[in-house]
């Protein structure tokens, strides 16, 4: 297992079960720097040069593969060339898997029978899922005012599974301290698996994209992302790094605030953001956010927020333009592509890849007012 370090102060450690820095920053492990580009990217396995772990078993196996589409008739809606990295094809439905998928198998390779997480919905279905799966038992605590069909897609798989009144925040730091190894949203482990969105997405590419747009709520999906592109050049597979652009709800956007007024650390907000649409994003005190600042400044990139209009219209976009369904807070991707072409950041010939991080499938759609209700002779007569 790889050493353990702090990208904002440098410091090591041997402890693989560390979590945070003496200077309280969130620990990643090492950057590879030996790394060669394999024949083909059937699965997040496929790069396990890069990866902590090993030897994996039941839907660890599934984890990554996901496809790069290109979706030409969202050029014009965003002003660019789109590709869609679409996370939905992981087993269940989200990026969270590559993340889980390498904890379940390094803590089994530990002798580890249990993983733990706190979660507001993907990631919590994600680690029940291949606890079940990997024959571990699952310790899932979610906020107490989660919807409901979001407990019933968690419950199926049967974790001990805990709602959880107070502070979000608060329950993520004394997570640490209760029984199972809990594999947060930005945890050495869960990081180390999702960095591989990236490493996959530009191996699809051929190449390296002008930029790339991820969604970011506590900053673990936005780290792996950095890690992926650090890596990749310290090791010489690509020779440019593509500019790294963060996207957050304009309900719930800490981090972008910390990063319009120049701040280098990121301040918690009152409002948790129950009230936008893309819930599984709102993070009123992002574990990682110094870290996702750090990101976007180191590449070039930047860190915006989004309205829910603009959410709700860049959802439908890819519905009705690409055929894929997706998550609210995914569609953020787009709408910040969007937005980033209609300032100037963007060209309308950069290549940009944005990141559709869930699938649409578990949320609850709006109510279709195209439906057209006919007897069978008015169909002939229409058809």
């Amino acid at each position: 297992m790889p050493d353990l370090v702090c990208d904002a102060c440098g410091a090591t450690y041997a402890d693989g079960d560390r979590q945070h820095c003496d200077c309280g920053e969130t620990l990643w492990y090492e950057l590879a720097t030996d790394f060669a580009w394999p024949a083909d990217s059937g699965s997040l396995w496929a790069y396990s040069d890069l990866l902590p772990a090993s030897d994996p078993v039941g839907i660890e196996r599934a984890a990554g593969g996901t496809p790069l589409v290109r979706a030409p008739r969202l050029d014009d809606y965003a002003g660019c060339r789109v590709r869609v990295k679409d996370e939905s094809a992981n087993p269940t439905g989200s990026f969270k898997d590559r993340g889980t998928a390498v904890a379940t198998a390094a803590l089994r390779a530990r002798g580890e029978t249990a993983i733990g997480t706190v979660s507001h919905g993907n990631m919590a279905m994600s680690t029940a899922a291949h606890a079940a799966s990997a024959g571990m038992d699952a310790v899932v605590l979610v906020p107490d005012d989660i919807p409901e069909d979001r407990l019933g897609h968690i419950a199926r798989y049967d974790p001990e599974l805990y709602a959880v009144a107070g502070d979000y925040g608060r329950l993520y730091e004394e997570s640490f301290a209760l029984g199972p190894t809990f594999v947060n949203s930005d945890s050495a482990l869960r990081v180390a698996g999702q960095k591989t969105t990236v490493v996959e997405l530009i191996h699809q590419f051929d190449g390296t994209p002008d930029a790339v747009v991820v969604p970011v709520s506590s900053g673990g999906h936005a780290s792996g992302t950095w890690k992926a592109v650090r890596e990749l050049r310290a090791a010489g597979a690509i020779d440019a790094v593509p500019e790294l652009h963060f996207v957050q709800a304009a309900a719930c956007d800490p981090i972008a605030r910390a990063y319009r007024n120049g701040d280098d650390t990121v301040s918690p907000i009152a409002d948790g953001g129950d009230d936008t649409v893309a819930y599984s994003i709102a993070n009123a005190n992002p574990p990682s956010g110094d870290r996702v600042l750090r990101a976007a400044r180191d590449t070039d990139g930047s860190v915006l927020s989004v309205a829910d209009d603009a959410i709700l219209a860049a959802q439908r976009a890819l519905a009705t333009r690409a055929g894929l369904a997706v998550e609210a807070a995914s569609a953020t991707s787009l709408a910040a592509a969007r937005e980033l072409t209609e300032t100037g950041r963007l060209e309308e010939s950069d290549d940009v890849a944005v990141v559709a991080t869930g699938t649409g499938f578990r949320e609850r759609p709006p109510t279709p007012d195209s439906v057209r209700r006919v007897t069978q002779e008015e169909l002939r007569e229409r058809l």
